[in-house]
């Protein structure tokens, strides 16, 4: 079986470690608000401005008066959010029974479909609509309160504490999911195989995965490192929203553009195996009991 490279969980571990604060620091920025100023112009009402497009995907971060939404195809969208801003989670009978929130329910990884109006270039959300299941799952995560997953989620932080060392872990399975030259699509029969490889995992006590994209040669390496990323993000929205794979049992995803190839990157053959995504399913020894 292929070994990870250490530099690879190294830099898992510097994100890991950083993303709390971080996410803290975001949070903490994002308060209701009854006006909004973008560029230095106040905003007027938002039925005065044009319409925009309607952006579905997972809240991926959060800064002032801003979210960036990750869409399913893993294209970082920023949109800006307002005291105008209608944000309703739907759930009971038939999904019809509607609660108005605060903006400070918008959390980090919570699904959502907002509809936009377009000021000057900038997205401001006129709407935002998510799932009161999801709104639960996404507290319960960040509080780590939920009774079903607690001690779960607090062994999964102490893996996460270690995971610069390579030699506390035993790689349990690695899949590949191949791509198309300059895209970050997944096909059928990838998406087939991320969720065996979550219902794989999903079988193992305390199991993480890592997800980590890379690209073949062809390209200058800044463009190969943003799609090398952008696969990796692809992949994750997919275990997470299609395979149903806990977002706390998923380590920070990483992009290493064209390191670490399989296969010789002269030959046709071998950049196809070179464009993909690895998935590795990782197990602490100490739970392994090795």
């Amino acid at each position: 079986m292929r070994s990870i490279n250490p530099k690879i969980l190294a830099m898992t571990a510097l994100l890991a470690s950083a993303a709390p604060a971080s996410l803290a620091a975001q949070e903490a920025a994002m308060q209701p608000e009854s006006d909004v100023t973008i560029q230095s112009t106040a905003l007027p009402p938002l039925e005065q401005l044009a319409a925009g497009p309607e952006v579905s995907g997972m809240i991926s971060a959060r800064k002032g008066d801003q979210i960036q939404v990750t869409t399913a195809d893993g294209t970082p969208t920023l949109i800006a959010v307002t005291g105008a801003t209608d944000i309703r989670a739907s759930g009971g009978f038939l999904g019809l029974s509607r609660e108005k929130l605060g903006a400070d329910a918008l959390l980090n990884g919570l699904p959502v479909t907002i509809r936009t109006r377009d000021w000057n270039g900038t997205l401001v959300a006129s709407q935002i609509r998510l799932q009161n299941r999801d709104l639960k799952t996404a507290a319960m995560i960040r509080s780590g309160t939920d009774q079903r997953f607690g001690e779960q989620a607090a062994a999964t932080e102490a893996l996460k504490g270690r995971v610069g060392d390579i030699d506390q872990y035993n790689v349990k399975g690695t899949t590949n999911v191949n791509f198309d030259t300059g895209k970050a699509v997944l096909s059928a029969q990838a998406k087939a195989e991320l969720c065996a490889a979550a219902n794989q995992a999903g079988s193992m006590e305390n199991a993480l995965l890592l997800v980590v994209g890379y690209t073949d040669a062809t390209g200058p390496e800044e463009l190969n490192q943003e799609l090398s990323e952008k696969r990796a993000s692809r992949v994750v929205n997919h275990l997470q929203q299609a395979c149903g794979w806990k977002p706390y049992r998923m380590l920070t995803p990483t992009g290493m553009a064209e390191a670490d190839p399989l296969a010789d990157n002269m030959t046709e053959e071998g950049k196809a195996q070179n464009r993909r995504v690895a998935v590795n399913i990782l197990v602490s020894k100490a739970v392994d009991g090795l």
